[in-house]
């Protein structure tokens, strides 16, 4: 039964996945909460907050209830000033890598929402020209590809030019292996390429390849090659050499976290979203990894506010970033034609497994036997019995009678008559 055009236009519109997650947060909502109410399971909310799926039907009605915000909310505040956590003054133009001052001495916005799950206190978030920096993304360029239609190959080698090598710095302070780093970027754009109807429609593609190349280059079975088991040599200066050690010294969840926010330059929800995390978990973890690296660099454990170590720390990451020497990633054809080419081998190792298969079972009915054939015995050796002989011999009384017979006649009808004496 299809679907009909009326129920399309009624489902409600759902907000972004991570505004989803922001508007259930602010609620004070637990992801179990959201599921016990819509009746689902807690990983199907977490599915609908990343983006892989959307809820649908009277779910998609329930759910938006749900994580409808107040009309008093709504009219008081804008969308990025829904959460509770302080928000910085509007900020003025200021150079790459450096933070304004009014960023460090953020106002609080009064919300009309219960007050979420405490949460370790956090830098505001930095202005987004304090955030451009050589590790961060570049702009999606959504405006650039509205005035002229892209084929698909040129819409990703447009993304792959765009953000190709800053990933593979991002890559390489995350594992401290410049042959790794170039690898998980070709294999998430080959991904990206082989999945590309899936990615060309999502709201960030430059965030999926990201999220791609960091799980690949973050698997813990490179350890098991042996090109991968050690990380490259370190900086020669201290300092950028100390902030290496440190990077390399952090559990993998807590430096991609470090990474992501004063790195590349994320707020924490979509920090909290893209490692697959709650946004308290996240802040924890970020101030952590802050603690631990301000051992290591005595100038961060100095900051007087979180914003001026967060300023500190992005400079020091950039810096760290652009000083290395990283490989440079292959031209956009050749990711596309060894995704095409893999996908190719994959499809063809398939067909032949399959073809084998069927071979294998054909040959297997063809040469069954139909009935049941019970197995022989194996030979034994027998004791106990006595070994065959030739004939016995004779007594005296069978020698007599033997005798007796071969005297008489025994050609007609007479017969032996018992002698007795």
């Amino acid at each position: 039964m299809t679907r009909s055009t009326t129920d399309e236009a009624a489902a409600p519109q759902l907000p972004s996945p991570k505004e989803r997650r922001r508007l259930r947060e602010a609620k004070s909502l637990s992801e179990e909460q959201v599921a016990a109410a819509v009746g689902v399971t807690r990983a199907t909310v977490r599915s609908w907050e990343t983006g892989r799926t959307s809820p649908r039907g009277r779910k998609r009605v329930l759910y938006a209830k749900l994580i409808a915000p107040e009309p008093e909310a709504l009219a008081t505040t804008t969308p990025a000033a829904a959460m509770t956590a302080p928000v910085p003054a509007a900020p003025a133009p200021t150079a790459p890598g450096t933070v304004p001052e009014s960023a460090a001495e953020p106002t609080p916005v009064p919300s009309a929402e219960p007050a979420p799950e405490a949460a370790p206190e956090v830098a505001p978030e930095v202005a987004p020209e304090a955030k451009a920096m050589v590790v961060a993304e570049a702009d999606t360029g959504e405006e650039a590809a509205g005035e002229r239609r892209l084929s698909p190959a040129g819409a990703f080698d447009e993304l792959y030019a765009r953000t190709a090598p800053n990933l593979v710095r991002q890559a390489y302070l995350l594992t401290g292996r410049r042959a790794l780093a170039r690898e998980s970027v070709e294999r998430a754009f080959q991904l990206a390429w082989h999945r590309w109807p899936e990615v060309a429609v999502d709201r960030d593609p430059a965030g999926w390849v990201r999220a791609a190349a960091y799980e690949y280059a973050m698997s813990p079975w490179h350890r098991l090659r042996r090109a991968h088991r050690h990380p490259d040599a370190p900086p020669t200066e201290p300092g950028k050499r100390a902030l290496f050690d440190a990077l390399l010294d952090l559990p993998p969840a807590y430096r991609r976290t470090l990474l992501l926010y004063d790195g590349v330059g994320l707020d924490l929800p979509e920090t909290a979203a893209e490692t697959e995390a709650s946004t308290p978990a996240a802040a924890g973890r970020l101030m952590t990894a802050r603690a631990a690296v301000a051992e290591r660099l005595p100038e961060l454990a100095s900051a007087a506010t979180p914003a001026e170590q967060s300023a500190l720390l992005h400079d020091r990451l950039g810096g760290l970033a652009r000083a290395e020497h990283v490989p440079v990633p292959q031209p956009a054809r050749a990711v596309r034609t060894g995704s095409e080419d893999k996908a190719r081998l994959w499809t063809r190792a398939a067909v032949a497994g399959v073809a084998l298969l069927i071979a294998v079972t054909g040959l297997t009915l063809h040469t069954a036997p139909t009935h049941y054939e019970p197995p022989i015995s194996p030979a034994e050796r027998v004791g106990g019995v006595p070994p065959r002989g030739g004939p016995q011999k004779l007594t005296a009384q069978d020698l007599k009678l033997q005798k007796t017979l071969r005297e008489q006649v025994a050609h007609g009808p007479e017969r032996l008559i018992p002698q007795l004496r």
